[in-house]
């Protein structure tokens, strides 16, 4: 085992640690730190287990970060419509399943990535560059520009490079 201070040491987590430490306490100091962290009473219902559980979360969120707001939305948007399901008695034929809203896109390729593809049984590797793409020694201003340069077809670059999903007539039904 290493000392304290040397580079194999562990490094405290004192995230983990807190909710490590949540294990030990009873439902009545559960409450306590219910109160503590949301400043508001616990509900009375809730029992030992999902406490524990709802103020891990928390913390975790109040460390690394909660849920975005389109999430959030979303998330209210089931439980809304599932009371509302409830209330009324209605117990539909078949369950309905909410759409799920789309990823934001936030896939930008960093300089540096390599992108790679095996086409006509030739592996071709590309690198994104500041301004563009590079492909066997040559810059290229789009991956779409690329992907007809290796197939000499015009080819949507992204979706051949496996950065899109496939069309929706090719996906397989589930």
């Amino acid at each position: 085992m290493s000392a304290p201070g040397s580079p194999g040491a562990l490094m405290p987590d004192p995230v983990r640690d807190e909710i490590a430490r949540l294990g030990d306490l009873d439902l009545d100091a559960l409450r306590l730190r219910w109160r503590k962290l949301f400043r508001a009473s616990a509900p009375p219902h809730l029992t030992r287990s999902l406490l524990l559980r709802i103020i891990a979360y928390r913390i975790q969120a109040n460390a690394y970060g909660d849920l975005d707001r389109a999430t959030l939305r979303f998330l209210d948007k089931i439980a809304r419509e599932r009371e509302a399901r409830r209330a009324s008695g209605d117990k539909p034929a078949r369950r309905l399943v909410p759409s799920i809203p789309p990823l934001p896109e936030r896939r930008s390729l960093k300089p540096g990535t390599e992108l790679v593809r095996e086409h006509a049984g030739t592996l071709h590797r590309v690198v994104v560059v500041t301004d563009g793409f590079a492909w066997n020694g040559a810059p290229y201003r789009s991956l779409s520009v690329v992907a007809r340069a290796i197939t000499s077809k015009n080819w949507n670059g992204p979706r051949f490079f496996g950065l899109r999903d496939r069309p929706q007539a090719a996906r397989p039904r589930p």
